[in-house]
């Protein structure tokens, strides 16, 4: 969790910044879909910039629930809503951070895409623990008619 919050942290410098990533996205873009503006580039360009954004908070929301939740197993709401506090906070942080850095700028709607991106993981979570507890349960009653006959 400690490592992802690096990268997090890293990819919030003036290296990574939209300018620099820029020609580097709309270069590849435009080699795969050369009948495309600049306009529609531009906009694919941000596009996978905002779902970087969601993507590397969801996976810190997967690590702050585990690491929330250790050594237990299972799903709790109290867990998930912790994670998500505490990815939200990184996220103020990590845009905080943002105002310092030259090339970049804080923005309060990417700090809320962030925290999206780390409820979407304790939601992944969640249905994840619920359908694999309902497995479970099923093959408890399975089990147990195998053992003692029909439930009637």
């Amino acid at each position: 969790m400690i490592v992802w919050a690096a990268v997090i942290f890293t990819f919030s410098t003036d290296t990574f910044s939209s300018d620099h990533t820029q020609g580097v996205i709309v270069g590849i873009l435009h080699a795969l879909l050369p009948h495309l503006r600049d306009e529609a580039l531009s906009a694919l360009h941000d596009f996978i910039r905002k779902c970087g954004h969601f993507g590397e908070y969801f996976i810190f929301g997967l690590l702050l629930f585990r690491a929330v939740r250790a050594p237990s197993k299972g799903w709790q709401l109290r867990w998930a809503f912790l994670a998500i506090l505490i990815a939200a906070l990184y996220a103020s942080s990590d845009e905080i951070h943002q105002i310092f850095v030259p090339s970049r700028g804080a923005s309060v709607w990417d700090a809320l895409l962030d925290t999206v991106g780390a409820s979407a993981a304790q939601f992944a979570l969640w249905v994840t623990n619920r359908n694999g507890r309902a497995g479970t349960q099923e093959k408890q009653e399975a089990r147990f008619r195998t053992e003692n006959g029909p439930l009637n």
